[in-house]
């Protein structure tokens, strides 16, 4: 994973909404993430957080739970940090 991938992936304003919920640093169910969006593009964003290594998803029988992957905020804190910072300070 690089700088330009993480930047690409949370330069899209539904995967910095989930960012944003991810930020506690707590595991969430995937239903917990509202995005005003078509019933296939949370998939899309999810899938694009996940392969950009941001994101962690863990199946629990049929749930799928979605944290942070502490790895990448370690390996890009400045940048992670201000970004989540950004996204939680918006109204």
């Amino acid at each position: 994973m690089s700088l330009a991938e993480v930047l690409s992936a949370l330069g899209d304003p539904v995967r910095l909404r989930i960012v944003a919920v991810l930020a506690d640093r707590r595991e969430h169910p995937r239903g917990d993430f509202h995005v005003d969006v078509g019933p296939s593009a949370p998939s899309h964003h999810m899938k694009t957080l996940r392969e950009t290594g941001l994101t962690y998803h863990r199946m629990d029988g049929t749930r799928c739970f979605v944290s942070l992957r502490e790895e990448t905020l370690a390996r890009f804190p400045s940048v992670l940090n201000s970004v989540l910072e950004a996204c939680t300070a918006q109204p």
